[in-house]
């Protein structure tokens, strides 16, 4: 049986409500978005999260902060990313939350007449360096913790999100999320990438999407969800039911237990 949780939802401010709703739903886990101020790690109380997990019998992940970039070249800011996650794992060491989640960036583009010209692709060799430093300090961070850095797909691995992929997947303590509906929402074209590495598949994010159109419960979309539920449990993943809204995670939720999956 495969362990299912739910996003950290705007309607619910505060942990207990999220971990209250979790608990009702038959939900394992809470994935705390470090984009909201509260689940800042200066302001995290570690005591008041373990209260909750035992009381609720649930546990946390975390999602880290979409901006997150260490292959800056600013390398003040690219310090300020890498102790941002440096402050992550030693909270995730601290309440045994085995996910981080996190998406690779872009970075900047300049726009040119004919197309768009990303300084990561310029300066590749500059990037992967960065990528590679990143990857052996959360390595050491993480030391013999049982403890997967998920690196997300978004809006499509380009030429060097791949090559720095690669480079994170060497490390053991690296791993994959795959989000169903935004794979959806570009076509399909992050799809192969995630399934020539699906071995290092540890954490899902499942939602249905119409078009562009994403975040929607599932059932009432275009996904072959079915499918991608066989996939995790093949691989023995845990799957966020990552719509937005209490309603539409209601929805999810039941979708998923009229196929076997979660409590009743």
């Amino acid at each position: 049986m495969i362990d299912l949780g739910m996003p950290t939802l705007v309607e619910l401010l505060e942990p207990e409500d999220c971990a209250r709703l979790c608990r009702e739903l038959g939900l394992q886990f809470v994935e705390l978005n470090m984009n909201l101020p509260q689940y800042q790690t200066d302001q995290i109380d570690l005591d008041r999260l373990r209260k909750i997990c035992e009381s609720c019998h649930i546990y946390f992940t975390i999602h880290l902060d979409e901006n997150l970039n260490p292959g800056d070249f600013n390398p003040y800011i690219a310090q300020a990313y890498q102790r941002t996650v440096d402050a992550a794992i030693q909270l995730a060491k601290r309440l045994e939350m085995p996910v981080l989640n996190m998406h690779l960036s872009r970075g900047v583009y300049f726009t040119m007449p004919d197309r768009r010209i990303f300084l990561f692709d310029t300066y590749r060799d500059r990037y992967l360096e960065s990528m590679r430093r990143f990857r052996d300090r959360c390595e050491a961070e993480i030391g013999g913790e049982d403890i997967k850095i998920c690196v997300e797909n978004s809006d499509g691995f380009t030429d060097f999100h791949r090559e720095a992929l690669d480079l994170l997947l060497e490390s053991s303590v690296f791993a994959l999320t795959y989000d169903i509906g935004h794979n959806h929402s570009i076509g399909g074209t992050d799809e192969p990438v995630i399934l020539e590495r699906q071995e290092r598949l540890t954490h899902f994010h499942f939602h249905d999407a119409i078009g562009k159109k994403n975040h929607l419960p599932l059932g009432v979309g275009e996904i072959d969800v079915g499918k991608y539920l066989t996939l995790a449990e093949e691989h023995g993943c845990r799957v966020v039911l990552e719509t937005k809204t209490v309603e539409g995670l209601r929805e999810s939720a039941a979708w998923m237990r009229r196929r076997g999956c979660g409590e009743s």
